[in-house]
């Protein structure tokens, strides 16, 4: 949790705060890449990209 702290107040020190959705974003899609690993659900996601 501290590094999430870290980094928005990085990020507003840098006046970077447009990043902030993009990071957002690529972190969503690779917790979903993560999780459809090793499951069912997986030939459906690896066509999305």
């Amino acid at each position: 949790m501290d590094f999430i702290k870290e980094l928005w107040a990085f990020l507003r020190a840098r006046r970077k705060v447009w990043l902030a959705p993009i990071i957002m974003v690529m972190v969503m899609i690779g917790a979903v890449l993560i999780a459809a690993k090793g499951s069912v659900v997986a030939p459906f996601v690896y066509t999305l990209f």
